[in-house]
């Protein structure tokens, strides 16, 4: 269920939940539509394949290697297109 953005929902552990309204400032309204505007740069970040298996791949001439490494890097844009779109 999606909440407003100035309502925060606990899940307890013993099965309830709680909501509560909060007044945000327009600076931490502000905050809070930048985190989510950058939130794909973090998730990219995540996604991404170790550098270190491209690097493998061109010291060992693994051209089948390099090429899995683009592979899985360009499917990771996909997945988390730049701006969250």
């Amino acid at each position: 269920m999606a909440t407003e953005q100035n309502t925060i929902v606990t899940h307890h552990s013993d099965g309830t939940t709680t909501t509560e309204v909060v007044d945000w400032t327009p600076e931490q309204l502000a905050g809070f539509a930048e985190v989510e505007a950058n939130a794909w740069i973090d998730a990219r970040k995540q996604a991404y394949p170790p550098h270190a298996d491209y690097l493998d791949g061109i010291v060992k001439g693994d051209q089948a290697q390099v090429d899995k490494y683009i592979a899985d890097c360009l499917a990771v844009k996909a997945l988390y297109p730049k701006g969250g779109a």
